[in-house]
């Protein structure tokens, strides 16, 4: 048997495999997108708006179906069509990524606090709905290490009125925001808060977020499935032994 004989066959199985190779690559890109576009899409959290729900380093999926789909729904955002399709409201109090009115091209993420037809206001810090305060008890302290020296916050407990409860900060006592005019959600809007009352720029800025359109909204925060402290970057992977946050991994968000 000649040597060219001998090599045909390699070169054939080398070319399959190699086909083989590229065929499974393309199919797990085209599942990674339909899964992105369609059911869940990760998040990173860069500020610290959202705490002491959110931190920053928090690594999150978001779920696309919560609400139905939107042209935000989709990579870079194509004006396929106005308004959302299987459109599902969303509750009072959950935590939602949309894209910021004033430029889409950005991410927010904050917890819906007003819906369409509400009248907001916040009255020395106490959040007020419907001229109604919304019930508010002091909780223990929460302690930010995150800076390397521990620093007490104060912290509540507000329960909204259909029931959904979660934490607050109080970083200062008369805040920028601590007292607010009266916020008139417009129909098909929604009015956005950060948990971190003194430290997030929301829907009570109405020059820079105001409110929301249901149009922006992309998903409901889900599950934080990593997070790292101290500032390190994930792909440290040499530092994760003391970043990781291992008590947050796989937590619900709320």
């Amino acid at each position: 048997m000649s040597v060219s004989g001998q090599e045909k066959p390699r070169e054939k199985k080398k070319e399959g495999g190699i086909a083989e190779t590229v065929r499974v690559i393309f199919h797990a890109l085209i599942i990674a997108l339909v899964i992105r576009t369609f059911l869940f899409q990760p998040f990173n959290i860069p500020s610290g708006s959202m705490m002491s729900t959110l931190l920053i380093g928090d690594y999150l999926f978001v779920s696309k179906y919560s609400y139905g789909y939107s042209r935000y729904s989709f990579p870079l955002s194509p004006p396929l069509f106005s308004g959302r399709i299987f459109a599902s409201s969303p509750d009072r109090g959950d935590v939602v990524v949309f894209r910021l009115p004033k430029d889409d091209s950005t991410d927010y993420i904050k917890r819906v606090i007003g819906l369409p037809g509400d009248r907001i206001q916040v009255i020395g810090g106490v959040l007020h709905i419907n001229g109604q305060a919304v019930k508010r008890e002091r909780v223990s302290d929460y302690i930010d290490d995150e800076s390397g020296y521990p620093v007490r916050v104060r912290r509540y407990r507000e329960t909204l009125p259909n029931g959904v409860s979660y934490d607050t900060l109080d970083l200062q006592d008369n805040g920028f925001l601590d007292n607010t005019q009266v916020y008139e959600v417009p129909a098909g809007h929604y009015f956005m808060m950060g948990d971190n009352r003194d430290n997030s720029t929301d829907s009570r800025v109405l020059s820079q977020v105001g409110y929301v359109p249901f149009e922006n909204f992309v998903g409901q925060a889900q599950i934080i499935f990593f997070s790292i402290g101290d500032g390190v970057p994930a792909w440290h992977l040499w530092a994760w032994p003391w970043a990781v946050r291992w008590s947050r991994l796989f937590t619900i968000v709320r």
